[in-house]
């Protein structure tokens, strides 16, 4: 029954009297991305843009967007959540709120965001709530966390469309949340590049197999 129980409460989000407390001060992570050398907190270059997606473990994730052209630099991180500071063992308690995300920093003259909506669609599955296969837990809800006026109103627009196309293909309803982007908490340094360091690394990555909706400017 214990079991049970745990199991049921990471599919819902902490509420005041269980969320965990964090702590004051950042974990040491990695300075540099493993891949490319590039510092993963900045500075970046002029004109580069960034976004932070949830859409299950992020160690597949971020392999997934360190390896398009255009990406400047990614990482890993807790976002979404009420504890500052967590650790990932905390997260995985469901007592913190938090949700896996990858920052995504790339020159949008070479990706644009409308292409990386497309791999983020169609890359996870967005209609299974608090969870992404059989990982579960509110840690892995699908999620866009936007950084402007104009990433947010495509972010919109792009559920929209997908919304259509999934029901046409006989799915679920879409849950993904789009938010302003929250705090982004950098996950620890073994966490980055996780799958570049362990190439046989667990990945969940794996989609509805529906293509995403073009951009319909009409709304």
């Amino acid at each position: 029954m214990f079991l049970i129980d745990r199991l049921t409460s990471k599919m819902k989000l902490p509420t005041a009297d269980n969320v965990l407390p964090g702590r004051p001060n950042a974990l040491p992570t990695s300075e540099f991305h493993h891949v490319n050398g590039r510092p993963i907190a900045g500075p970046v270059p002029e004109g580069m843009e960034e976004v932070y997606l949830g859409m299950g473990c992020f160690w597949g994730v971020e392999r997934l967007f360190w390896e398009q052209q255009g990406v400047w630099v990614t990482a890993v991180g807790y976002q979404a959540g009420t504890s500052p500071n967590p650790t990932y063992n905390e997260v995985c308690t469901g007592l913190t709120g938090h949700n896996e995300t990858v920052r995504v920093v790339y020159d949008p003259s070479e990706f644009s965001f409308e292409k990386l909506l497309e791999l983020f669609w169609e890359t996870h599955d967005p209609t299974q709530g608090m969870r992404q296969g059989n990982d579960t837990g509110t840690q892995y809800r699908s999620g866009i966390y936007v950084t402007s006026d104009e990433q947010m109103q495509a972010a919109i627009q792009s559920k929209k469309n997908y919304q259509l196309a999934l029901s046409k293909a006989g799915k679920g309803a879409v849950t993904t949340e789009i938010l302003e982007a929250p705090e982004f908490y950098y996950a620890e340094e073994y966490h980055q590049q996780y799958l570049a360091k362990n190439p046989n690394g667990y990945c969940n990555l794996g989609g509805t197999g529906v293509a995403c909706a073009a951009p319909n400017p009409a709304g």
